[in-house]
């Protein structure tokens, strides 16, 4: 078995690292790959020291079972090609091939056969907000169909790259001495602030994020599911929240609902709120799990339920992901 990694350098292709020797994945060769800055670049994976090739239209995916891609969504689209071209099947976890209907879209949790049946050779890695979500809604899927969703994300400063969590870690700095915060990554200042906008607006007032909740979560839950999203990041480092109302077609009971997140594959149930038990993002960073807790029933809506879940999404929302779909196409 020999795996690459495109993009080895981000935040996600350090986890890809990390999350590969953490689950034993099998694999005889790893070969990493990357931009002509990052390229000569070394790191120690099971004892050996490999360097980092520059990405190129050549033929040195010839031989590579499976690539995971991790460089951005203009890179993913000029290499695909390069990439798949002898065989390879190309993990990618950028938002460039998505939504098109040669690509399968796949969180294993919810629909891993669908990663069965890909023309183009290439799989897609949904948004980290939505395979979150999407873990949490196919507990309650199974039990009752979910006819729509509101949820509001809190974002941390990570799902932007390792450049947003060090801007974030450099303004409490600078503010502590009294020195203007620097600001690049985020439209203004994280620290000490929440920021309503995750990417950019779109015509109909929200942003792409927001918008990638929708067609993402009802492509994977092949389902008419409405969702309405807003996004947020929040001054956290690792792990993103959810605030999530969702409206089923016959009522459930907390009893119900409590039953199916603690049956569901990939949940963990922490909801004890006597005893001021529930997911915070402090306590899940570098966990694998999407964590629910304040399950509750919804008071204004007979067949409305609330829940709150947190995720570390550069594991679970990108890396993890990506090598559970290899892992289950190696079972297949």
């Amino acid at each position: 078995m020999k795996i690459a990694i495109v993009g080895v350098s981000g935040a996600v292709g350090q986890e890809l690292l990390r999350v590969l020797d953490d689950r034993q994945f099998p694999l005889d060769e790893l070969v990493l790959f990357g931009s002509s800055r990052s390229a000569g670049n070394t790191y120690k994976f099971r004892g050996e020291t490999l360097t980092v090739k520059e990405l190129k239209h050549n033929d040195d995916f010839k031989g590579v079972d499976i690539a995971f891609v991790s460089a951005g969504g203009g890179t993913s689209l000029e290499f695909a090609e390069t990439i798949t071209k002898h065989g390879t099947i190309m993990i990618d976890n950028s938002s460039a091939f998505r939504m098109d209907n040669e690509v399968p879209l796949v969180v294993p949790e919810v629909n891993a056969e669908d990663a069965l049946n890909r023309p183009k050779g290439i799989i897609a890695n949904p948004n980290c907000t939505t395979i979150q979500l999407v873990v949490a809604l196919k507990a309650i899927e199974n039990v009752s169909h979910i006819k729509r969703v509101h949820v509001s994300t809190y974002q941390a400063a990570s799902g932007a790259g390792a450049s947003a969590m060090a801007e974030l870690e450099n303004q409490h700095k600078q503010l502590v001495n009294g020195e203007e915060p620097t600001i690049e990554k985020f439209y203004y200042q994280l620290a000490y602030n929440l920021i309503p906008q995750v990417d950019t607006f779109t015509d109909n007032g929200y942003t792409k994020e927001e918008m990638k909740m929708y067609n993402e979560t009802r492509k994977i839950m092949h389902s008419d599911i409405e969702v309405s999203a807003t996004c947020i990041r929040v001054p956290v480092m690792r792990a993103h929240s959810e605030s999530t109302w969702i409206e089923t077609e016959k009522p459930l009971s907390i009893e119900e609902a409590r039953k199916a997140f603690s049956e569901a594959d990939g949940v963990i149930v922490v909801d004890d709120p006597a005893n001021r038990e529930y997911p915070m993002p402090l306590d899940i960073a570098g966990k694998d799990k999407v964590y629910v807790g304040r399950i509750r029933k919804d008071i204004a809506s007979e067949n409305g339920l609330t829940f709150w879940t947190v995720s570390d999404q550069i594991r679970k929302g990108a890396a993890l992901n990506a090598v559970q779909i290899a892992e289950y196409l190696i079972k297949q």
